[in-house]
């Protein structure tokens, strides 16, 4: 793994910078490439990242630590605590 990545958000925040970069166009090609080649790199670190946090999740959910989300958007606490007796 590419140790000048420090943390799943600056990761997102330099690949966000690098897709503007390239959708602006107007890079050598090779400076293209090696922005291209980094935003490769940060996507899979990100992808890796997100996917280590879904299995802590589920691995939460199979224990019974966590509750999983209400399963229909927009009612309030509510309505899910009358929803569930």
């Amino acid at each position: 793994m590419d140790t000048t990545i420090k943390d799943f958000e600056s990761a997102i925040a330099e690949l966000e910078t690098i897709v503007k970069t390239l959708e602006e166009g107007d890079l050598p090609l090779e400076k293209s490439l090696a922005l291209f080649e980094r935003g490769v790199q940060l996507s899979r670190f990100c992808h890796s990242k997100l996917e280590e946090a879904e299995r802590r999740v589920e691995i939460l959910n199979e224990r019974g630590e966590v509750k999983p989300a209400p399963s229909a958007l927009g009612l309030s606490a509510e309505d899910e605590r009358d929803r569930s007796r």
